[in-house]
């Protein structure tokens, strides 16, 4: 049985300028299919390649799968059903199949607006398609898919799901296939080397109101860290990466782990090899001052933090347990462990207003950062965030949904000046660090580094494909007036979703009601009650005190 996977072929201008990211997902669903014994696995990075509709239908035609298989973040989720609408119409007796996040949680929206979908797999794939995968090839698929777990379809007129499935919780069985990749092609453009995203844990504990990520993963788990640094050390030597970056939301909340992850590193020499990058949490950065030279030492040369507003009000809004005069100085430590730091700030919000604007900037100058990053607030459509402010989302076309689209509009000023205000930001902060930094400060590798990144933004901003500019009509302020987001405005929430949202809603509340009147009290996972104290109750993590450490018996 031939199985066909398909990366969609989205582009935003947004983290794509640094260069194009091998498609972990492909890997890891090709490991797992392999383990059980199909060994006909292929596949297409219609994004990577930039393959039209017209290149795809002749792909599918000379390979005719028996499974035509994709993936959809919320932005790419019009261009992945496309993509099976494609295949629906070459191989129409492949099984059309369709995962990634936006389908987990916005299936019923998926089967009211197409009809090119056949199944869903909800959450994570690699056990649940291979359970798919013997359905479909014994020719139980019918019968099958309604006790199979984790699986969405539509039976006649219905839409349907099946009980959600267990998270995998052996992670280390996973070997994923990396060969399927096309990794001449997997380029990071600041150091010119191949990269990879590997995978060292998954889920997160913390719960802030703009993520999806806790919900997707829902458990938090790490794998053992040996066999994480055999992974890289394979793509390293078999595959020829000189980066990566792990896919992990915060791979430092595990200390220990961590620890034990660049410990091996540095016993293999692989920092001589390869560098890396890491997302991670302002508070970690704190609490490991002392062994960041240490990470440094491992090969870790680049820290994005989110930092996400410059006004402490905001930061609350995400439930986020810092402080702004916390970011400055995590900003520092890195800096003098020579550690480069990215301080990502969410901005666009509907209490937006150009003052708050200029004091990101303000803030980001006074901070020093060696990049800095403006995203606009993305209300993903399934995190409490966007349940909160739904009542302003205007625009529901979601493949604007991208980190670069003003998808909200602020009651200070419409979307075109949040563009044009954002991009003076960047304008200033770039130009500044290009003539007085990055030139003159350090020798060798930081100002390689450096200047490499400068030429990504560079090179995007040249083509226009910086934050999608070309495609909005944006050349500086005077085109302000002229600026079209092209939102498609025919798009609404079907009436399947709402329903389902609102059962969700009344259940959940309900849930509430009960508890409270059992207990008298709702207490919440930090020893906080709600009602008693609400300024000591925070969401990201439940209160201001890291992870407790996690340490296996003896």
């Amino acid at each position: 049985m031939r199985i066909c996977l398909i990366h969609p072929n989205y582009h935003s201008g947004g983290a794509e300028i640094a260069g194009n990211w091998p498609p972990a997902w492909v890997a890891y669903l090709a490991g797992s299919l392999k383990a059980a014994g199909y060994d006909d696995v292929q596949f297409i990075d219609a994004m990577t390649n930039n393959l039209t509709e017209g290149q795809l239908r002749v792909k599918l035609a000379e390979m005719q799968p028996d499974v035509v298989g994709t993936t959809a973040i919320t932005p790419s989720i019009y261009v992945a059903e496309q993509t099976l609408q494609v295949a629906k119409e070459v191989v129409p007796n492949a099984l059309r199949v369709l995962g990634g996040i936006h389908a987990t949680f916005m299936y019923k929206q998926v089967f009211s607006e197409c009809d090119s979908v056949d199944v869903i797999v909800r959450g994570e794939g690699e056990e649940i398609i291979v359970n798919l995968m013997n359905a479909w090839r014994d020719g139980n698929y019918e019968t099958d898919r309604h006790r199979i777990k984790g699986l969405a379809f539509k039976d006649g007129d219905q839409i349907k799901a099946t009980q959600a499935a267990p998270t995998v919780k052996d992670l280390d069985a996973i070997n994923p296939d990396w060969t399927l990749l096309e990794w001449d092609k997997y380029i990071y453009v600041p150091l010119g080397v191949k990269v990879a995203i590997p995978n060292m844990a998954r889920g997160c504990p913390f719960t802030c109101s703009f993520c999806s990520q806790w919900k997707f993963w829902r458990d938090y788990r790490v794998r053992d860290p040996i066999k994480v640094v055999d992974e890289i050390e394979r793509l390293v030597e078999d595959e020829g990466v000189g980066f990566f970056i792990l896919a992990d939301e915060e791979p430092t909340i595990n200390r220990r782990k961590f620890i034990q992850f660049c410990e091996e590193l540095i016993k293999r020499d692989l920092p001589r090899r390869v560098q890396w990058g890491i997302n991670t949490r302002v508070t970690d950065i704190y609490r490991d001052r002392e062994l960041l030279k240490f990470y440094r030492e491992a090969g870790l040369v680049h820290v994005s933090l989110g930092t996400e507003a410059a006004a402490q009000l905001k930061l609350d809004q995400f439930n986020k347990e810092t402080k702004v005069e916390e970011n400055k100085e995590a900003i520092r430590l890195l800096r003098e462990a020579d550690i480069f730091t990215e301080a990502q700030f969410i901005v666009g919000l509907d209490n937006e207003t150009p003052e708050t604007l200029e004091e990101t900037f303000q803030m980001a100058w006074d901070w020093q950062p060696d990049l800095a990053n403006w995203a606009m607030y993305t209300p993903w459509p399934f995190t409490p965030l966007f349940q909160e402010l739904m009542d302003k989302v205007e625009i529901f076309d979601f493949s604007k949904y991208n980190f670069v689209t003003p998808i909200m509009s602020p009651e200070a000023m419409d979307r075109a000046t949040l563009l044009d205000r954002t991009m003076h930001n960047y304008r200033r902060f770039y130009s500044r660090k290009a003539l007085f930094h990055y030139p003159w400060r350090g020798t060798g590798y930081r100002r390689k580094y450096l200047l490499g990144c400068l030429k990504a933004f560079a090179k995007a901003g040249f083509a226009r494909t910086f934050y999608d500019l070309g495609k909005a009509n944006y050349w500086g302020p005077q085109s302000k007036e002229k600026v079209n987001f092209n939102f498609d405005r025919k798009r609404t929430i079907a009436k399947a979703q709402m329903d389902d949202w609102q059962s969700t809603q009344d259940i959940a509340a309900q849930k509430r009601l009960t508890k409270l009147a059992r207990d008298g009290e709702f207490k919440m996972p930090n020893g906080a009650v709600a009602g008693r104290d609400p300024a000591s109750v925070k969401a990201c993590g439940g209160g201001t005190e890291q992870m407790r450490e996690q340490v296996p018996a003896e």
